[in-house]
């Protein structure tokens, strides 16, 4: 059976934690679900109207995370972790129980959704996956953040670069094949923040759930965290976790080459709403084995899988 079929978990799997914005505790539940279903949480808090799809235009929020909301009013955010473990690994369909209304911060990676996810096992079926492919070149630009997608054969080239002030983590820049790329270092690395914002986000009334424990703390020459970084370039590839996140909320897999310079949760939103808004900046195509070679896969994490 081929990598190419749609996935979906081969038995529940449960995470509970921290929040990192609201503060309290959250438990969520990943299911199985049939294909074509796609990617659906569901609000077990709330009796009706509970179901939120991760959609880029369902998108109403990009401040510090990426929150969906339905038509009620029915929200879930910081989802770009989650998101970014589910496509990684490949998980076309799943039914996503959450009881509130932020998904766990966990370690502030996609590190521990990884690990369960691949312990839970992956069911293959028997119906081909769909992916996106982009046709044209669309840009978008917010003052110097810029963010662009365009064509690419078989692959998904994502080049992000970050450019800091601050003297630690300063200008990083990194790129991945996210289909063929060992991405350990992606999913491993960490949200973080400056110190000297910590109080300005706590008065907005967000980040009452973080510490240590789930975000990389800069203090002007010094990380705060004693276990230091995870690797060289955490700070960027935390973006990359975060842009392949995002991009999940096409619902589908893409094949493009996208670059981004200080980009993030708006500006990947942004260019979505953009490639979208007209038919021919994109196809939707269903992929058969004889279709594509298997460069389409990352090979690092079947081989987790298996």
């Amino acid at each position: 059976m081929s990598y190419l079929n749609q996935k979906t978990v081969k038995n529940s799997v449960s995470f509970s934690g921290i929040a990192l914005h609201s503060g309290v505790n959250v438990s969520i539940t990943i299911n199985p679900a049939e294909p074509n279903f796609g990617i659906v949480f569901k609000r077990i808090d709330l009796k009706t109207n509970n179901l939120v799809y991760p959609n880029f235009m369902n998108v109403t929020n990009t401040s510090l995370n990426t929150t969906i909301e339905n038509e009620f009013g029915a929200k879930v955010s910081t989802i770009e972790h989650l998101m970014g473990a589910l496509f990684g690994l490949g998980i076309d369909n799943a039914l996503i129980e959450i009881n509130n209304e932020e998904v766990p911060i966990l370690d502030g990676s996609a590190k521990i959704f990884i690990e369960k996810i691949i312990l839970a096992g992956i069911k293959i079926s028997s119906s081909p996956i769909k992916i996106i492919k982009i046709n044209k070149e669309v840009n978008f630009s917010d003052g110097n953040r810029y963010i662009s997608i365009k064509p690419s054969a078989l692959s998904l080239d994502i080049d992000f670069e970050l450019k800091y002030k601050n003297p630690i983590i300063a200008n990083q820049r990194n790129k991945f094949k996210i289909y063929e790329d060992d991405l350990t270092d992606v999913y491993n690395s960490r949200t973080f923040c400056l110190f000297e914002d910590i109080e300005m986000i706590k008065k907005n009334g967000l980040a009452k759930g973080g510490s240590l424990e789930n975000a990389i703390v800069v203090k002007d020459k010094e990380i705060l965290n004693p276990d230091g970084l995870r690797n060289e370039k955490e700070f960027v590839n935390h973006k990359i976790l975060d842009c392949v996140g995002d991009l999940y909320t096409t619902g589908y897999r893409i094949l493009a080459s996208i670059k981004c310079s200080q980009g993030g949760h708006y500006l990947t939103n942004q260019l979505l709403r953009k490639v979208f808004e007209n038919r021919e900046n994109f196809s939707l195509i269903e992929i058969q084995e004889k279709n594509l070679p298997h460069t389409l896969i990352n090979r690092n994490l079947l081989k987790s899988i298996a």
